[in-house]
């Protein structure tokens, strides 16, 4: 297939947003974004092997290469608008980009993005994806603003990707409920949204719990202190690994893209009612003290989360 016929495949699927002016097949697209509104931009880049097993469905890949920066935005509190996609593919393959645009475009439709744009090249199969929100001024989650006495939460459960990508490291055959949550995570969007104005600083899992919160840590100056049993943990997990091993893919292992979060103790009720509301548990695991980095007694594990270079 050629390449602007890859092109073309993709964009005669791709809905558009009444504040796209003119989206994918011109040297730029051109954007409307409402008066008095931030711009929030993330970008992630996912290889086969790295960030999926080269197995993967093609549209589970899809799917993730979006979900992982829809987190992104999530972890801001900011609207999901518009994306860019660069596909590197070994060939331009139809079956591929079908199942593809199917993962890809499915989210894409449940939060309301317009593709507008992008690039495609021969080469090892890479996803790029630059995602862009909207949010009010002022009202952005940010990793600075964890204050000493703030309570740390976090959404759903922890440690599942990273379950099922150790289980496929080993041979071994991945749970069908935990491969979905490596395959196909879930961008919590919808709690980003209502965190702002209750949260101090947010953050989403990727690279690990220990690891990621160290940055919330680091940009507040201030220090975590975790509670290893209260890590919430699926029922699939549980029946997987023995407890240690569990404890610490829940605390270092990455893909969770569930949010970490910090507010006043005085905030409890609102999130209970908000967990409530969304459906969606969200469990204290510990909180803000003096001093710099995150303990977690009962993990035999250091903070370094996932290492791209490792």
């Amino acid at each position: 297939m050629h390449e602007f016929d890859l092109i073309a495949r993709i964009r005669a699927r791709a809905a558009l947003r009444g504040d796209v002016v003119l989206g994918i097949g011109d040297d730029c697209a051109l954007l409307a974004p409402p008066p008095g509104m931030q711009l929030a931009v993330t970008m992630d880049t996912l290889n086969a092997g790295v960030h999926f097993p080269p197995e993967t469905a093609p549209a589970d890949i899809g799917w993730k290469a979006l979900a992982v920066s829809l987190s992104d935005l999530a972890a801001m509190g900011a609207d999901p608008a518009w994306c860019t996609l660069s596909l590197s593919l070994p060939e331009a393959s139809e079956d591929f980009i079908d199942g593809f645009s199917d993962g890809f475009l499915s989210l894409a439709q449940q939060h309301d993005v317009a593709l507008i744009g992008g690039d495609t090249t021969r080469g090892p199969l890479s996803i790029s994806v630059t995602a862009h929100g909207l949010i009010e001024p002022d009202s952005a989650l940010r990793r600075a603003g964890a204050q000493v006495g703030d309570a740390i939460w976090v959404s759903g459960t922890l440690g599942d990707a990273a379950g099922a990508l150790r289980q496929w490291q080993q041979g071994g055959v991945m749970p069908p409920t935990l491969r979905d949550r490596l395959d196909r995570p879930t961008p919590r969007v919808a709690l980003g949204r209502a965190l702002r104005g209750v949260a101090s600083s947010c953050i989403d899992i990727s690279d690990g719990l220990l690891a990621d919160l160290s940055h919330i840590c680091r940009a507040s100056g201030v220090a975590a202190q975790l509670d290893a049993q209260a890590l919430p943990s699926s029922e699939a997990l549980r029946q997987a690994f023995d407890t240690a091993t569990r404890l610490a893919l829940q605390a270092s292992g990455g893909d969770d893209y569930e949010l970490c979060f910090t507010a006043p103790a005085a905030q409890r009720d609102v999130l209970h009612a908000l967990s409530q509301a969304l459906n969606l548990p969200l469990t204290h695991i510990g909180d803000i003290v003096t001093g710099a980095g995150v303990c977690c007694e009962g993990v035999d594990v250091a903070a370094a989360g996932y290492q791209h270079f490792a």
